[in-house]
């Protein structure tokens, strides 16, 4: 930090590099950097080590096989904290600097963390977290590297009591579904708290967006909300999810709506075969890639009773030079004019539109550029045509996310209202 003083690259690697953070005694750089040295879109963070001096880094979370991120140094220097995304859960390593070793495995529970922060005591260095669990919304935990039991979390704050106290929340459980072709899927069931035991329910299955994403052992406000209305409702970690390693997330490359989509059908699946779902009331939905593969799901099984499909896509042919996925198109589909058969193929919902029976809600943001508009008004324009129940929603003004709270109250209104109509006559 010098008047003047010109910049000095220290990596050469053709992918990318991201969160450096000095080490306490300016040596040396923590950062993480991609798994491939080319753009993929489902690649995964690995926790790297360089000199400041340059030179070739240490790599020490890849034979982990699991996204790092967040790094923080140790006090002493002798090692590095990071959150680690495995299997539904977010978890926190401490990766030593000493040989290829394994990381301890901190707080090691089905919680979701989020960004630590290092507070330096006169003693001790601690650090500060949000953590969350199915019952729980984020609040402020404290690690405490030196306290006798290393693995738990403090928690500091009790931010969301009024708020939880007079609700009854679903209860949260896991499971592992196989899909036809052999593949085991990790998923998250809800069930409704006033659920009779051995009674059969009707189901939504709500797809997670991303693709590359998953869904955690963390609080999530929309599935409680379904499962209040009193559904039991799925959470499924289908290939393209991270947490599962990079071949499990890379699985989907070029190949949309495929593998993702037997994944979710054999979710469905196992649940009708352990009584948990009724087969006659079975529903689904999502948002962005959720909506997506919602569309798919549709298009590949009259099963689904009713379906609601937010910001998604049916026709990508039609997104090409509209969105902001321009790279990702070209490095897995090609462009349009030179390999149309897999434009046309990943574009089955739409151009196969014909096969769809389930009564859909459309919903979109009016300035999304993420996934524009016209994709759902596309397939609601399709399902109009065959006289297939439809409804579009437009919400005035809004991206990708709603971010005006009325809207999103109206939201969950009219999925429980859609859901309502069709799956409990």
């Amino acid at each position: 930090a010098k008047a003047g003083a010109k910049e000095r690259q220290l990596t050469t690697w053709t992918g990318s590099d991201d969160n450096p953070r000095w080490s306490p005694d300016g040596t040396k750089i923590a950062y993480t950097r991609s798994t491939s040295p080319d753009y993929i879109m489902y690649d995964q963070p690995v926790l790297a080590v360089v000199s400041a001096k340059g030179g070739e880094p240490t790599l020490l979370s890849l034979t982990l096989d699991r996204p790092v991120s967040r790094p923080l140094w140790a006090a002493d220097g002798q090692s590095i904290f990071a959150t680690i995304t495995d299997d539904r859960r977010r978890i926190i390593g401490q990766f030593s600097l000493a040989g290829n070793k394994a990381p301890v495995r901190i707080a090691d529970d089905n919680h979701s963390v989020g960004e630590l922060v290092a507070v330096n005591l006169p003693k001790e260095q601690v650090f500060a977290t949000i953590v969350s669990t199915p019952q729980l919304p984020g609040e402020i935990f404290v690690l405490e590297p030196n306290a006798k039991d290393q693995n738990k979390l403090r928690r500091l704050t009790k931010h969301h009591e009024k708020f939880l106290a007079p609700l009854s929340l679903a209860s949260v459980e896991g499971f592992t579904s196989k899909s036809k072709d052999g593949a085991e899927v990790s998923g998250l069931l809800y069930r409704p708290v006033n659920a009779v035991k051995g009674q059969k329910l009707p189901l939504i299955l709500f797809i997670h967006g991303g693709p590359v994403g998953q869904d955690e052992w963390g609080f999530d406000l929309s599935r409680q909300m379904l499962a209040a209305g009193g559904y039991a409702v799925a959470a499924v970690n289908y290939r393209g999810s991270n947490g599962r390693g990079l071949a499990f997330c890379k699985a989907i490359s070029g190949d949309w709506g495929n593998k993702e989509v037997l994944d979710l059908h054999g979710a469905v699946d196992y649940l009708v075969a352990q009584g948990i779902a009724d087969s006659a009331r079975l529903g689904v939905g999502g948002w962005s890639y959720g909506g997506i593969l919602t569309d798919y799901l549709i298009a590949t099984d009259t099963r689904f009773k009713a379906a609601a499909s937010g910001a998604g896509t049916a026709l990508h042919l039609a997104t090409y030079g509209t969105d902001q996925y321009i790279r990702q198109y070209e490095v897995e589909l090609g462009v349009p004019w030179k390999n149309l058969d897999k434009w046309l193929q990943i574009s089955y919902p739409f151009l196969k539109a014909d096969r769809i029976k389930t009564p859909t809600l459309f919903m979109a943001g009016e300035k999304d550029f993420n996934v524009p508009a016209a994709g759902s008004e596309q397939l609601y324009q399709a399902l109009r045509s065959q006289n297939v129940p439809t409804q579009l929603v437009i919400y005035p003004g809004q991206f990708h996310g709603l971010t005006v709270p009325s809207y999103n109250k109206d939201r969950f209104e009219r999925y429980l209202q859609w859901f309502d109509k069709y799956l409990k006559k």
